[in-house]
């Protein structure tokens, strides 16, 4: 399967990473595999004046300066998204990656009249998985309806095939985690990606 790793943590250090070391790890013997670690390249996850104003009259403005991100979309079977969840969703420059890299005609084409939904560019996506920590014990984020789950599993997911399979793996109360918590965690991510 062809899968998209995205990673977004500005410390290489972090067990972030080290979960996303795992996830390039478990993958690569049994997938054709493409990373990409956003702060690691120095993505520029803002829209421009210049590029909001092209957006859905001129995307191709915007797609010509993060090609590569758009050509690896468009490859891909299999998404993996590598992040921790900050303020109940994924940090701004992932967020700016998905606003610069989805656009129209490559994600979704814009609705032809009001009351209408978008049309997907990226039925392609037959596998969505997602990994993350988070500071909030699951009881807290379970009360506030969990956002950051519902703009992968049901926003985005609503781009890919019918049939995308979904797996969310994530560690909460990543403030008060130990080091035994960490360890089972990256053992539980490692057996579930080996199951894909």
């Amino acid at each position: 399967m062809k899968t998209l790793v995205i990673h977004c943590h500005p410390n290489p250090d972090s067990f972030n990473h080290a979960l996303y070391q795992t996830a390039l790890e478990t993958l690569a013997p049994r997938h054709a595999v493409k990373a990409i670690d956003l702060y690691a390249e120095g993505f520029d996850p803002t829209l421009t004046c210049q590029e909001r104003i092209a957006y859905i009259d001129n995307p191709e403005l915007i797609r010509e300066r993060v090609k590569p991100h758009v050509e690896a979309l468009l490859w891909a079977e299999h998404l993996v998204f590598v992040y921790p969840t900050w303020f109940h969703g994924p940090p701004s420059m992932l967020k700016g990656w998905l606003e610069r890299v989805w656009l129209p005609g490559v994600a979704f084409l814009p609705a032809e009249r009001k009351g209408q939904a978008v049309k997907s560019g990226l039925r392609h996506i037959r596998r969505l998985t997602v990994v993350t920590t988070g500071g909030s014990p699951r009881w807290f984020v379970f009360a506030i309806g969990d956002p950051g789950r519902r703009l992968f599993t049901r926003a985005l997911r609503a781009l890919f095939a019918w049939r995308c399979k979904v797996t969310w793996l994530q560690l909460h109360d990543m403030n008060a985690v130990t080091a035994q918590d960490r360890a089972r965690f990256i053992a539980h991510v490692s057996r579930k990606l080996q199951s894909i």
